[in-house]
């Protein structure tokens, strides 16, 4: 009988005991150091002092689908294929939203520990994660956005609000993501699943600096929650998808770099496209402003030329040719952009002014995210890591992509 499973050059062992992982989508380090700090979180606390805490770099675009599919197969972008939330379509010209799994290449840990026997759940707070988490996976994946028409054909599972005993959450709430951990923990009281994989939402986070009223009752919301999985036999890791950051002027306004608007300006009318790969089909909380974009050019002559002026405006951080950001982000060449554009940490970059409402995300300071000052994340265990996993941890860049391999082969025996 197999005991480990292998994907993306990575062995896992099968586990023998439940293994829950959850993504803290948005968690900057600094909500984890304010909320020891505030006494908001003591589950967390005792992460650091009993189990294992690090910091991590996530995958770039520091973006949610490219670090959650990350997490899933153990693999940067460039090996899985999927760079973003939102993408343009060379060969058609089609602007795409990511809603499925066509654009992903190989499989996910989660399908192949399906496969050898193990329970699996996957539980997401926005659907448009479900497919690609749910690839060829047989067993229970859905997302709390839709958990009220979930059906055993396509989910594994019909009987979600009922399971979790309380209302479907609003969309633009904390609430969503509390009822991903609700969700996960009644599956595991039921048995239901071995290994679960909770992908939260990051609207708290976009709203709320680390330290405020709001930020700290829902960090102990998730640290009363993450108690109760350690209760119920579980190991528990947390990292996130990615950071955030505060993106204003000194009025408070966003602060941000309009590019479509500058090229066209510059290199005439149409003369670029510009991709905001962070759009998803909830931009009320930031407004499809991030902190990475892609250029595409009319005409390829331009393009030299256009990471030169691209390069000179204040609040750029890297301008990259589609070689380049394939050899140092770790992306997927072939489906990259003529030009890469990464912001600076208070800065965001957008294409059109008319293409961007900011008129709903004016009642609170813009926060948002994408570029490298958002790459820092928490990497936290619930148990202790056996020694050859502190010397990993301690001579190598840590990646959010491999909480999996510590949750599945890192805890120390007699834990």
């Amino acid at each position: 009988m197999n005991t480990s499973i292998t994907l993306h050059q990575r062995q896992y062992a099968l586990p023998t005991q439940p293994v829950v992982v959850v993504c803290i989508d948005g968690c900057d380090p600094q909500y984890i150091t304010q909320g020891i700090a505030d006494g908001v979180c003591p589950t967390i606390a005792r992460f650091h002092t009993q189990g294992f805490a690090s910091t991590a770099d996530c995958v770039m675009p520091s973006f949610t689908n490219p670090n959650n599919v990350s997490i899933v197969t153990g693999a940067p972008p460039e090996v899985h294929g999927i760079a973003g939330n939102y993408s343009l379509d060379r060969e058609t010209g089609k602007e795409i939203m990511m809603t499925d799994a066509s654009l992903l290449r190989g499989e996910t840990l989660l399908a192949l520990l399906s496969e050898a026997g193990i329970a699996v759940a996957a539980v997401t707070a926005k659907d448009k994660l479900r497919k690609v988490l749910g690839h060829n996976l047989n067993g229970i994946c859905f997302s709390s956005e839709k958990a009220g028409t979930c059906t055993l054909e396509e989910h594994g599972i019909d009987d979600v609000v009922e399971l979790v005993g309380r209302p479907l959450p609003d969309m633009y709430s904390g609430d969503l993501s509390l009822f991903v951990l609700d969700a996960g923990l009644a599956l595991l009281k039921q048995k239901r699943a071995q290994v679960l994989y909770l992908s939260l939402s990051d609207y708290i986070q976009h709203k709320f600096a680390p330290g405020t009223a709001e930020s700290n009752e829902f960090l102990k919301a998730i640290d009363d929650r993450l108690q109760a999985f350690i209760e119920l036999g579980a190991i528990v890791g947390c990292v996130a998808d990615h950071g955030m950051s505060d993106k204003n002027n000194s009025n408070g306004t966003p602060n941000v770099i309009f590019l479509q608007d500058k090229l066209e300006q510059r290199f005439g009318a149409k003369s670029a496209r510009v991709i905001c790969p962070i759009t998803d089909p909830f931009v009320r909380h930031h407004g499809a402003l991030g902190s990475f974009v892609r250029v595409y050019a009319k005409d390829p002559a331009n393009i030299e030329a256009m990471i030169d002026y691209i390069s000179g405006l204040p609040g750029i951080e890297d301008t990259l040719s589609r070689q380049q950001a394939a050899i140092k982000l770790g992306l997927p060449e072939d489906r990259e952009a003529d030009i890469v554009v990464i912001s600076s940490e208070s800065c965001v970059l957008g294409s059109c002014t008319s293409e961007h409402d900011l008129s709903t995300v004016g009642d609170r300071p813009l926060r948002s995210h994408g570029g490298y000052s958002e790459q820092s994340v928490p990497f936290m265990l619930s148990h202790p890591m056996s020694e050859k996993y502190l010397q990993y941890a301690a001579s190598t860049r840590l990646r959010n992509f491999d909480i999996f391999d510590f949750a599945l082969n890192g805890v120390r025996e007699n834990n």
